[in-house]
């Protein structure tokens, strides 16, 4: 069993290198947020080009809240 403590801005190294995804990778040059479902539902997320740096941990609620409000637009001023 994993005793590693999950935490907000750990290394993304210590959650290993099996189960990251690119699910909003696209022709950026390489510059891809990267995702993985943790084993108790949150979800960690972490910069490709950075794989060793900080990992955000989020909710399930959280990741929802995001998607969702993404999909409404809510995020659109982010891309002007």
């Amino acid at each position: 069993m994993n005793r590693t403590r999950i935490y907000n801005g750990m290394p993304a190294a210590d959650l290993g290198t099996e189960g990251w995804h690119k699910p909003w990778s696209g022709g950026n040059g390489g510059n891809c947020v990267e995702a993985m479902k943790l084993h108790d539902g949150r979800v960690a997320v972490r910069q490709s080009a950075d794989p060793d740096g900080p990992a955000l941990i989020y909710t399930p609620g959280e990741m929802n809240a995001f998607i969702q409000g993404a999909k409404a637009g809510h995020a659109d001023f982010l891309l002007s």
